[in-house]
């Protein structure tokens, strides 16, 4: 049989459905991040770096960009005869066939691959986090406390605590209360969502939970195991993590990579960030354009201007053209004379000549305030605007729009427009 000391199972099968249209055909993993990147590669490429060489990616929803992205795990040195990377969807068994309904039971559904490598340790992950962790720190401190669970925590504002699984720990790190997302939080260290579980401890709690309806780690694994009085202990992390679950937070995290001290440095030689990146020609800035503190992406062509801005590779703006405060994911085409702020474009965009995006008041938005927030104007992938027409802030446009389906070539503050067949 086959031993590996530890593994990682890295949940990527969330829909993101807070990132509104950037998710409507693909995994929030997927969703590109500081030009070049995907989401996953955060988590994929802290494994690597970690010494971590076995990875199950559980996927569900719209995977094919994911497993795309993935492939053999190349980029991250995860093609390996022996573990690598494995992408691991819902299959049909030949009794009880069902999609992962929790946290926890998709990582039941694969209890066959992790008993194939008789880990000593199973580390769970999420794959839509950004941040820079040495797994095998955390896995010492497990062993170091004779840990049957370690969660990785850190100190969150109080008054954002009620979004997180808090816990509360004794002076030597041993949690003595899990509460999911509570009303009152008792204190202010947070979950991320990162545990190692000792083997046999995890395979016990799964099986003993398996008819467990949505089964969940934070709803219901670690209170499971706690009751039981298993030693469970928070590793406290104080580095930079971010979660980009809304578009307010993915656009500012984004934003914070082009700060002149940027506090998540992508450029560190020690701790590198892998890609699956094409072989696509250098990038062109023309005799006319202006760019200052952007990142600008391989096989982009810019003959406008653009300030304080993340463009993905291939993207092309026209002469004229002025875009600002803005994320603009790869082989987007912007034409020319036109003005984009704070603005979030999908990948495969064609925006025509003289538009304007992200003007006028802060209005909510009417369908999906909660989303569609912070004054950004956010267009899906594959969208086409037409020349000569306004778009407002707190909106969101998909599909391919003609000048009609702008009343007086306006789409004002806080409207949607969704074309037939796409998904919000």
């Amino acid at each position: 049989m086959i031993k590996k000391e530890m593994i990682a199972m890295l949940l990527a099968g969330g829909q993101g459905s807070r990132l509104g249209v950037l998710t409507a055909k693909v995994a929030k993993p997927a969703v590109a991040f500081g030009g070049k990147y995907r989401i996953i590669d955060f988590p994929l490429s802290n494994c690597i770096n970690s010494g971590v060489d076995t990875v199950g990616v559980l996927t569900q929803y719209q995977p094919l960009r994911l497993n795309t992205h993935i492939g053999i795990g190349i980029p991250w040195d995860l093609d390996r005869n022996v573990g690598g990377v494995s992408i691991l969807p819902p299959y049909e068994k030949s009794t009880n066939s069902e999609w992962y309904t929790g946290t926890a039971n998709a990582i039941y559904q694969n209890l066959e691959y992790m008993e194939s490598y008789n880990p000593d340790y199973v580390l769970i992950l999420s794959g839509d986090h950004i941040y820079k962790m040495d797994y095998e720190v955390m896995l010492d401190y497990h062993k170091a406390n004779k840990a049957d669970v370690t969660i990785a925590a850190m100190p969150v504002p109080m008054e954002e605590a009620s979004r997180f699984g808090i816990v509360v720990t004794d002076d030597d790190g041993r949690i003595k209360e899990f509460e999911e997302k509570p009303e009152h939080p008792s204190s202010n260290l947070a979950s991320m969502g990162i545990y190692i579980f000792s083997w046999p401890v995890l395979r016990d709690a799964l099986i003993k939970l398996s008819e467990q309806p949505n089964c969940d780690f934070g709803k219901h694994i670690i209170p499971y195991c706690h009751e039981k009085g298993d030693r469970l202990f928070a590793y406290e992390y104080n580095g930079y993590w971010k979660d980009v679950g809304t578009l307010s937070s993915y656009w500012e995290a984004n934003m914070e990579l082009i700060d002149i001290i940027p506090e998540f440095n992508l450029y560190e030689e020690f701790w590198k960030i892998y890609t699956n990146s094409s072989n696509i020609p250098p990038q062109y800035i023309s005799n006319d354009a202006v760019v200052d503190r952007c990142i600008i992406s391989n096989g982009t062509e810019v003959y406008g201007e653009v300030h304080n801005s993340v463009l993905g590779a291939g993207v092309t703006i026209g002469k004229g053209s002025v875009v600002r405060d803005s994320i603009i994911m790869r082989d987007v085409m912007i034409g020319e004379n036109c003005v984009i702020e704070k603005a979030i474009i999908a990948e495969d965009t064609e925006i025509g000549n003289n538009v304007v995006i992200g003007v006028g008041s802060e209005v909510p938005n009417k369908v999906k305030p909660n989303i569609y927030s912070g004054g950004l104007a956010t267009i899906g992938e594959k969208s086409k605007i037409p020349s000569n027409v306004q778009i407002g802030k707190n909106t969101a446009v998909s599909g391919v729009t003609s000048i009609e389906d702008y009343s007086d070539g306006v789409l004002a503050s806080g409207e949607t427009l969704i074309k037939a067949g796409e998904r919000v």
